[in-house]
């Protein structure tokens, strides 16, 4: 009886080692990756033995792997009706979930297997890869730790930590936590030193909290590898644009551009191209980024996204905004979640005047991408050009002649939709004149608004009244000014107006009660090649009988961008109907010639606690009547501080000799000083 007993548990054993021998070329098509060939396999196993455990698992697995997780989930639930307490077939049903995307289900039950086995290295990892599935990172990671634990320094669980440890960082960076995401990646390299994954990370981390130099400098180490070059110069050039330094920019472009050989993918040799007219683009070299973007069309028959996403910034840069939207609606056919599409057409509307839409094309870019940083601050500024505000100025001038004034003005805007909004000013003035022993007083108040009846066209009104006392003289007056806001075509705007006022310069002027109608146009012209143009127009009929015709031009190159650096030529030419230059300037001939530079860092650009200021100094010459020529300068400068996105202070000055009122020469002086508060935190339309 023994030996019947012996003899079976060999025959047993000879038939179990013989079935494994013939699994084992299985077992070698799953440790290898051929899943496919795994899976024709272990169907043939199963159709000799169907009730194999080991070859139905194996099986299930090939078939998952393979792509086909439904199904993979089917097998393993048909074991699990059979072997309800085998933890194998528990690990592999759990893993099937992972393969079919079922997070939430595949957490519930690796919590499960976790409590039944806090020592399986599989139930360990695989609860931690879930979590990490589930954006759970900071959970993820104490769970890869356990398993890291139970079994040391596992490379499959060390690549899971360090995905678990981007994913957590790219959160922080979400959120601005950017210091926090720098140490999560750096923690990093201690597992995988120099690895490419978390240094494009990092890079992309420096870049989005502007810190170029550190950005640059992580590109370059990226580039000590030489798989690595191009994608590390082409980091590096976008690091020199986002400081500004557009000429650094085009030149690694360059390079970039040289490094590319037979054996460069194509993915590669496209960001490459794709970086050069980036390039080109951001240093105005528009002709020659034309030129290669036409030759990327005509290589293909299909435009590819990156390619009209190049075109239709080329556009925007060249203010050319229907043809921009027109790319931009391409690419959002082609992909509905391009972030270029969506936030490129944004900006493009934006920059259209269809702010509504802007607004539907920033928020939708916000749906695929959650809390995305420049679709935030996009919406942000947007949200500020429809923000109400409260303006503050308290200003003292002088001037040669023994005149001195003090004003203090108010103004406001409240906007109540993206085209209609109400404005109001108030402007409290005194002056004085000791010489002569005159002195005077003026209330101004206005009332009005401003709608936009089309996207390039703007209406504005204003009325109100002049309450004026002076030395033998008080009267009220009306007060009027409305004009209208036209871009007729691309890069060109232009002004029509009418204003109502009182001559009010000196308290002499202010007795005479002398109204003033000003009939005003202002056209302004730029260009993609960084030369402007200005001209005014006044033409002036007052109830003394006078009239004036007032035209001043201004020619100017802009030289920088950041800051503002402008210089350029003006022309004034000034003439009355009748002289009377013992009440006012009033020639019959006036012209004024001069040179000018100016340096801005407009509050616009300036960030939250920081200092904007600008400059403007000129000189030149004025000839007034038929007298010698008088040499004349003009100085006006600013210097602010921005406290918060919704408050900022600044002072200003003015000096100028320029339009005297006499032979012997004429100086003027203001002083001043100017807060503006945004007292709401969001537009009213979004209260």
């Amino acid at each position: 009886m023994r030996t019947k007993n012996l003899l079976f548990l060999l025959i047993v054993f000879i038939a179990q080692f013989t079935f494994s021998q013939e699994m084992k070329e299985g077992f070698t098509y799953l440790e290898t990756g051929k899943y496919k060939k795994a899976e024709v396999f272990f169907k043939q196993i199963l159709e000799d033995f169907p009730t194999n455990k080991t070859a139905k698992l194996c099986y299930g697995r090939a078939v998952g792997l393979t792509g086909n997780a439904t199904k993979a989930t089917r097998i393993f639930t048909e074991l699990l009706e059979k072997y309800p307490n085998d933890f194998e077939v528990k690990l592999n049903y759990a893993e099937s979930l992972l393969w079919g995307s079922q997070f939430q289900k595949a957490k519930s039950y690796y919590k499960n297997l976790v409590d039944e086995d806090d020592q399986s290295f599989s139930a360990l990892l695989g609860y931690a890869n879930t979590l990490s599935n589930l954006k759970e990172f900071e959970q993820a990671i104490v769970y890869v730790d356990k398993a890291l634990k139970v079994s040391p320094n596992n490379p499959n669980a060390l690549v899971s930590k360090k995905y678990m440890r981007l994913g957590l960082a790219n959160t922080k960076v979400t959120d601005k936590e950017y210091d926090e995401a720098e140490r999560i990646l750096n923690e990093n390299f201690s597992s995988f030193e120099n690895d490419k994954e978390t240094l494009l990370n990092l890079a992309n981390l420096y870049l989005i909290s502007n810190q170029p130099e550190k950005a640059k400098a992580t590109y370059e180490q990226l580039g000590l590898d030489p798989k690595n070059k191009l994608i590390s110069l082409n980091g590096i050039a976008l690091a020199h644009h986002i400081n500004g330094k557009e000429k650094l920019a085009l030149a690694t472009s360059k390079k970039a551009l040289e490094a590319i050989t037979e054996n460069t993918s194509e993915t590669e040799k496209n960001q490459t191209k794709e970086r050069y007219i980036q390039a080109l683009i951001w240093n105005n070299k528009y002709t020659a980024a034309e030129s290669e973007i036409d030759t990327l069309f005509a290589n293909t028959d299909e435009p590819e996204n990156w390619m009209l996403s190049l075109r239709a910034t080329l556009n925007i840069y060249k203010s050319d905004f229907k043809k921009s939207i027109a790319d931009y609606n391409l690419i959002l056919e082609n992909d509905s979640a391009s972030f270029d599409g969506n936030l490129g057409k944004a900006n493009a509307l934006k920059a259209s005047g269809f702010y509504e839409n802007a607004y539907k094309s920033a928020n939708n870019t916000l749906n695929f991408y959650k809390k995305q940083k420049d679709a935030t601050q996009f919406i942000k500024t947007l949200d500020k050009q429809f923000t109400p505000f409260v303006e503050t100025k308290a200003a003292y001038s002088f001037d040669n002649g023994n005149n001195k004034a003090y004003s203090y003005t108010v103004n406001s805007e409240l906007p109540l939709s993206t085209k209609f909004k109400l404005t109001g000013s108030y402007n409290y003035r005194t002056t004085s004149n000791d010489v002569l022993n005159l002195d005077a007083k003026s209330n101004n108040i206005l009332l009005g608004a401003s709608y936009q009846l089309l996207n390039n066209l703007t209406v504005n009104g204003s009325f109100g009244f002049t309450s004026s006392e002076a030395e033998n003289n008080s009267f009220n007056q009306l007060l009027a000014d409305v004009s209208f806001n036209i871009k007729p075509f691309k890069l060109q705007d232009l002004q029509i107006g009418y204003k109502r006022d009182i001559q009010s310069f000196n308290a002499e002027l202010i007795d005479r009660e002398i109204v003033q109608n000003n009939y005003i146009l202002n056209y302004s012209l730029s260009t993609n090649f960084n030369l402007g143009w200005f001209t005014q127009y006044y033409y002036t009929s007052q109830n003394d009988g006078n009239t004036r015709n007032l035209l001043f031009t201004s020619l100017y190159y802009n030289i920088l961008k950041k800051p503002s650096l402008k210089g350029g030529f003006n022309y004034q030419n000034i003439s009355f109907k009748n002289q009377v230059p013992t009440i006012y300037f009033s020639p019959s001939k006036f012209h004024a010639v001069e040179v000018f530079i100016n340096l801005i860092k407009d509050e616009n650009i300036a960030k939250e606690k920081e200092w904007f200021y600008g400059l403007t100094a000129a000189t030149g010459f004025q000839f007034i009547e038929d007298d010698e020529r008088q040499g004349t300068y003009r100085i006006q400068t600013t210097l602010g501080y921005k406290f918060s996105e919704r408050s900022l202070l600044n002072f200003y000055g003015t000096r100028s000799n320029i339009a005297s009122a006499t032979a012997a020469g004429f100086t003027f002086t203001e002083l001043g000083l100017r807060f503006k508060w945004y007292f709401l935190g969001k537009p009213i339309y979004k209260k």
